[in-house]
């Protein structure tokens, strides 16, 4: 009972609208498949659910806790079965990065649960779930490997691609997603036309990113900077989510 819980990069990060107090954005979300952690079901006899992996947070804050709980108020087959098995997760992509990882375990979670309990959950059905968790949750359970995601990560259109050859770096920096958001909207607030949305959405990752700088493509990259300064990133390289990780088309290294 493992699954691989893959990365994911942003592409593009553009800010659209707002909704109450939630940013609308337009992003391309690329699976990154050599970058994943694993997770694994194991067998034994517990009495509460038990998850076991080197997280950064309290198992309250944990998604896949997130994910057990919402889970339970669907069926109660989810809490009998994790009387016999705990959750044991070989962590492998750095959290805080920008790189999905948190969410991308819900996913994962979600996705086994629904196999093992025989849940017969569609997978609209589950995006709807993992969205309560997170906003790049959905984009997980879909798992394609490309996709225009948009709305509050709600709306994922698969996009079909080549896959693309990328080297991640995550230097040893926390960005504070809500602080980001927090002087995006205070300082540097914009939303980005239909029409610039539309041409992104139409564009092949690898043109994009041949085509765009990393200001332009990614809404949250200067507040991320002005917040940390220690944030400098190399040229040609590109910001993941609200960071700290980039990444660069292998072709452009020298």
């Amino acid at each position: 009972m493992k699954k691989k819980s893959y990365a994911k990069v942003n592409i593009f990060l553009k800010i659209v609208g707002r909704r109450d107090n939630y940013h609308l954005l337009a992003s391309r979300f690329v699976m990154i498949k050599d970058l994943f952690d694993i997770v694994e079901f194991q067998k034994g006899i517990f009495d509460k659910f038990i998850i076991e992996g080197q997280f950064g947070c309290s198992i309250e804050q944990n998604t896949i806790f997130k994910a057990y709980k919402e889970l339970c108020k669907i069926s109660s087959d989810v809490e009998k079965f994790f009387k016999n098995y705990k959750v044991v997760v070989e962590k492998n992509i750095p959290y805080f990065a920008g790189l999905g990882g948190g969410s991308s375990n819900a996913a994962t979670f979600i996705l086994m649960v629904n196999r093992y309990c025989n849940l017969k959950l569609s997978k609209d059905t589950m995006a709807k779930i993992g969205l309560k968790i997170g906003a790049d949750v959905p984009f997980f359970i879909y798992e394609y490997n490309s996709a225009n995601v948009s709305g509050v990560g709600e709306v994922v259109k698969q996009f079909d691609e080549d896959e693309l050859n990328l080297t991640i770096t995550t230097p040893k920096v926390v960005c504070d997603t809500s602080r980001i958001f927090t002087l995006f909207r205070e300082k540097y607030y914009k939303e980005a036309s239909f029409d610039e949305v539309e041409k992104l959405f139409s564009m092949k990752s690898k043109d994009i990113l041949k085509s765009y700088s990393k200001e332009y493509l990614n809404d949250l990259y200067l507040p991320a900077t002005v917040l940390n300064k220690e944030l400098v990133l190399p040229q040609n390289s590109f910001f993941s989510g609200s960071g700290s990780s980039f990444f660069i088309l292998d072709s452009e290294l020298k």
